[in-house]
């Protein structure tokens, strides 16, 4: 069957450094050749509990570089989810190309169990992007913007 060739994807290169307790994990990972984010790991030095509906900022242990002109998108992982409640309150959580910290995941456990995090278990999701800045143009009013058939309507204006 034709199609497009979606193995001939762009890349980019990202720097990467260890801090001492990410020492030892992998670097994010694509699971699967068609996959858009590559899994991040919790860089723990002993297992850590997060109780139902608690928040906690968990390590990676590595700082990045990302070069001017992309972000990391960090999102949740839909199997920690599903299974678990496991997931992110700020969703997807944005790393700017000029950030230099260490990445981190805010997790929250929307479950009704506490949630054990390991050393090197996979958390959460990075997708790189490209960023596009906007620039603004001020119209004096309404009017003076496009139409468009949706117009006003907000959230469920457009069916089920």
């Amino acid at each position: 069957m034709g199609g497009i060739d979606l193995s001939l994807k762009e890349s980019v290169n990202v720097q990467l450094t260890w801090l001492p307790h990410g020492k030892g994990l992998g670097p994010p990972a694509y699971q699967t050749a068609q996959a858009a984010g590559m899994d991040v790991q919790a860089a723990v030095t002993e297992p850590v509990v997060i109780e139902p509906m608690q928040r906690m900022a968990v390590p990676c242990g590595f700082v990045m570089a990302l070069p001017p002109g992309y972000e990391a998108q960090i999102r949740p992982r839909s199997g920690l989810a599903l299974k678990h409640g496991i997931s992110m309150p700020n969703s997807p959580g944005t790393i700017d190309a000029d950030y230099r910290g260490e990445v981190m995941v805010l997790l929250i456990n929307l479950g009704r169990e506490a949630f054990t995090i390991t050393r090197g278990m996979r958390i959460a999701q990075m997708v790189i992007s490209p960023v596009t800045h906007a620039n603004w143009s001020e119209v004096d009013s309404i009017e003076h913007l496009s139409s468009t058939k949706r117009g006003g309507g907000g959230f469920g204006s457009t069916g089920h």
